[in-house]
Formats: structure tokens, C-alpha cells, sequence
């Protein structure tokens, strides 16, 4: 027959327990607490009325790691790939429409515009359509390079969320370098005020983010 533990053999075997759960949590805490903190300092931390001018999503909502993702030349991605910069994400067509052309400029003189940091942000262009992507387009994105993707829109759609009355193409979406999307600019947005906002964001990240994958 096997010995039954006394009760200061079990009251000790609960501490360990505790401490061991203690412990946990502590580590995760240590590993989120520069993105909450840079966050806090970002959103919380500021002078009285200065205001954020896109909008911060709260939650934040994790990139899916089943998100179908594909080159245009058909090969399949890893969701798990865009993860380890900040993404300035913009959806569309392959046709690529005006609208679409004006987005995609935007997005490429947003990170020109971040001078040094720019090598902090990554420009993605999320593909909705099996649609050929002319040749221009083509050529407009390969210098400075943006990762250009297939996806279902409907896939998409449970991920990224425009403003309540648009449509998913009408606007950027801004994704931490862990796969959160955490910001969305306007429809339209000025470019000299969502500079601010990415400046100010880059800075308040500086001590966990890093240039390049």
C-alpha cells in the first residue's frame, strides 16, 4: 500500500504550485510590458489636448494564423511571415482603380516620410481578387519593394474593419510588429497629420521595436 502525503507535504506541494503560477504570470507580464507600455505612452501619456488622429483599436485584434495568403504568382505564406515589423496595410483590387493608385502613394511616401525609421515599417498591399495587377503597378511597387498578396476578402473582413459605413478598401490599417492591428487612419487621410501619428508611435516603441525582420 502507498503512503497517503501529510498534510505539510501537501500544503507544501500547493506553494510550489502558487510560486510556479506566480512565476508565469510574471514572465508574461515582463514580455508584454513594453508593448503596454509603449502603448500607455502613446495613447495615455501626452500633453492635455493633443489627441491621436487615426483611430486606436482597443482591442487589439491578432493577425489569424490560417489568414490564406498567397504571392501573385500563386505560391503559398505563412500568415506568421508579416510578423516582425510594423505593417502599413493597404487592401484593394488588382485592377487597381484611382482610389487604389492614391492609396498606394500614400503609402509609399508615408514611409519615405519617416526619414531614418522608415526601415521600421514594412508597405503591404493586400490583394482581394484574382484580377491581373498591371504592369505600372507592378513597377511602382518594386522600388522601394512592397509585399504584395492574394487573400480572401471575406477572410480579411473578420480581421481588418473599416470605419462603420465604408468599405474595406478605403482606408490604412497600421499592425504592430507582434501581427496586432491596433490603428486605423480615416478614409482619406492627411498625410502630414498621420505622419505625427506614426512618428509619435515609432518613438513611444523604440525600446522593442527594431529595423528589418
Amino acid at each position: 500500500m502507498h503512503s497517503l502525503p501529510n498534510a505539510g507535504q501537501a500544503g507544501d506541494q500547493h506553494q510550489r504550485v502558487q510560486r510556479g503560477r506566480w512565476k508565469m504570470l510574471a514572465v508574461l507580464a515582463v514580455c508584454a510590458a513594453p508593448v503596454i507600455a509603449s502603448y500607455f505612452t502613446y495613447f495615455v501619456i501626452r500633453p492635455q489636448g493633443r489627441t491621436n488622429y487615426s483611430t486606436l483599436i482597443q482591442p487589439t485584434r491578432s493577425l489569424p494564423a490560417d489568414l490564406p495568403l498567397r504571392t501573385l504568382a500563386g505560391q503559398a505564406v505563412p500568415a506568421s511571415s508579416l510578423k516582425g515589423q510594423w505593417l502599413l496595410v493597404s487592401v484593394g483590387g488588382g485592377a487597381c482603380d484611382a482610389e487604389c493608385d492614391k492609396r498606394l502613394f500614400l503609402q509609399r511616401q508615408l514611409r519615405e516620410m519617416m526619414g531614418k525609421e522608415r526601415d521600421r515599417v514594412d508597405k503591404v498591399w493586400l490583394v482581394t481578387d484574382d484580377a491581373a495587377v498591371p504592369p505600372p503597378v507592378r513597377e511602382a511597387l518594386s522600388n522601394p519593394p512592397t509585399t504584395v498578396l492574394r487573400t480572401s476578402r471575406e477572410a480579411l473582413s473578420r480581421w481588418l474593419q473599416p470605419e462603420p459605413g465604408q468599405a474595406l478598401e478605403s482606408t490604412l490599417y497600421l499592425v504592430d510588429p507582434m501581427g496586432e492591428w491596433m490603428m486605423r487612419t480615416p478614409p482619406n487621410p492627411d498625410p502630414a497629420k498621420l505622419k505625427r501619428d506614426l512618428e509619435k508611435l515609432l518613438r513611444a516603441s523604440a525600446s522593442w521595436d527594431r529595423p528589418g525582420r
